[in-house]
């Protein structure tokens, strides 16, 4: 490539400001660009033109600065004259919507495997990570209500809840790629009750675990690649999902309870907690290693593996610094593939940007705030979000390795703060603000942002130094 020529997700800016700064520009053109080629994508999913084209408005309007986003408001914002053309995109037009996820899934992939490419990070892990969100509803007209355990709210409430899987690339980014309603069996064994919810005849009952395998089913069939598929205790105790990454040789490292068994050598049983009390008591077999970067430093862990009666699988203990709590991971590793605690650990770490995704998500796009009550328009606004979000994930991938220019971490608790700070990278968040904001003069949004990604930078080289301060202490009483 000519080395005169601007990169090809450059829009065409002419500015004396430095690279980083002059990147929050950039990423807005970039954005629009990328909106319009997952649109392009997503046209042969649609049968006509109109429901096509009002997709387009929607994913616009569902990543702008709406604060309430329900048919009406993103009617409006769209610019509609009243929302029937919203409600048919949602109801009764026709396009395929898991096709259409399919399509979000393919563009997420490549454009976070193209910016780890464009930076260098090639050998980056690939991981999938499957956690589930939820949404506190009132009444019982909504497909999937039931009163359940939700994790948004932290206790039994009323509400709905919907399996995700993300697709995350080790140092370069993440994006929701799948997604299943998880509805009650009940609501699908009585005909009434799923005639008023539109679900579909051919619904059958699935659990959490099972949901989780259809998804998984769809990415690799697609051809996506994953080292390792990571989730919480919910999907580590599912037996039918461990057997079923087995079967086709995937590796995962998959949260258990300390009541999950293992079977050590000799054919001897025992739960994980007592395998811990009984093999990990001495501190030799323990080793201080950080699970990955965080927004205020590393996150430092003491871990432990425990061989198994099978050389594939074992068993990663995850021990706090501070409190001593133990955590457990059920892990295997197929034949072919390099076997070693630090790849273990660092797929371990990567399960948490499903929690990040989950954040951008309900912050920026409001996925459950669509006001729909039927089976197909909950599916349908599911995908139009994560829509949205891929096209901002991939591009705050792209731009990331350029936008970047924080000052080094701290080395020791009393360093004094970097003279220039740099800037963080731009998120999710900031290329939506990007995309949305109307300021009342040019230039005024692009202050802003580079603004906020300053302090951002200087605000968290002060939590790294706290957190550093902390670990030296805790490094010394250990």
């Amino acid at each position: 490539m000519d080395k005169a020529q601007p990169p090809v997700d450059h829009a065409c800016v002419t500015t004396t400001k430095p690279k980083a700064a002059a990147a929050a520009r950039i990423g807005a053109a970039l954005a629009v660009r990328k909106r319009g080629e997952l649109l392009g994508l997503l046209r042969p999913c649609f049968s006509r033109v109109e429901p096509w084209l009002q997709a387009g408005k929607y994913v616009a309007a569902v990543a702008s600065d709406v604060p309430r986003r329900n048919g009406w408001t993103i009617a409006q914002r769209a610019g509609d004259r009243a929302p029937q053309r919203t409600q048919r995109l949602l109801g009764r037009a026709v396009w395929d919507t898991f096709a259409a996820m399919g399509v979000v899934r393919g563009f997420a992939v490549a454009g976070l495997e193209e910016a780890a490419r464009r930076s260098g990070r090639r050998r980056g892990l690939r991981v999938g990570a499957i956690d589930e969100t939820s949404q506190v509803k009132q009444g019982s007209a909504t497909a999937g209500v039931k009163r359940h355990y939700l994790g948004c709210v932290g206790k039994v409430a009323n509400g709905i809840t919907t399996v995700h899987l993300a697709y995350v690339r080790e140092r370069t980014g993440h994006a929701l790629i799948g997604a299943r309603p998880w509805i009650p069996a009940e609501q699908i064994d009585d005909p009434v009750t799923s005639l008023v919810m539109g679900l579909p005849d051919d619904l059958q009952f699935r659990t959490k675990g099972q949901l989780a395998i259809d998804i998984l089913t769809e990415t690799l069939t697609s051809g996506i690649t994953l080292d390792f598929v990571c989730g919480d205790e919910v999907y580590g105790a599912c037996t039918e999902l461990r057997e079923f990454l087995e079967k086709r040789g995937q590796g995962y490292v998959l949260r258990v309870p300390s009541t999950f068994r293992l079977t050590l050598a000799r054919g001897v049983t025992m739960t994980c907690a007592q395998a811990a009390t009984r093999l990990l008591a001495r501190s030799r077999r323990w080793e201080v290693r950080s699970a990955g970067a965080g927004s205020k430093g590393q996150r430092w862990y003491d871990w432990a593996l425990l061989a198994t009666a099978s050389p594939r699988h074992h068993v990663l203990v995850r021990r706090h610094l501070g409190s001593g709590q133990l955590a457990f991971h059920s892990c295997f590793v197929p034949e072919g593939q390099r076997l070693g605690m630090a790849r273990l650990i660092r797929a371990a770490g990567l399960r948490w940007p499903v929690e990040e995704d989950f954040e951008f998500g309900k912050d920026c796009f409001g996925p459950g705030q669509s006001q729909v009550r039927l089976y197909t328009a909950i599916a349908r606004h599911t995908v139009l979000v994560m829509a949205a979000l891929a096209i901002c994930a991939v591009t705050a991938a792209l731009l990331r390795h350029r936008t970047d220019t924080q000052a080094p971490a701290p080395v020791h608790p009393d360093q004094p703060p970097p003279a220039d700070p740099g800037m963080t990278p731009l998120t999710v968040p900031e290329i939506t603000r990007l995309l949305t904001t109307q300021p009342a003069r040019p230039g005024l949004a692009e202050h802003w942002a580079n603004w906020r990604r300053r302090h951002q930078a200087l605000a968290r080289w002060y939590h790294q130094r706290t957190r550093l301060a902390r670990d030296t202490t805790i490094a010394l009483v250990s």
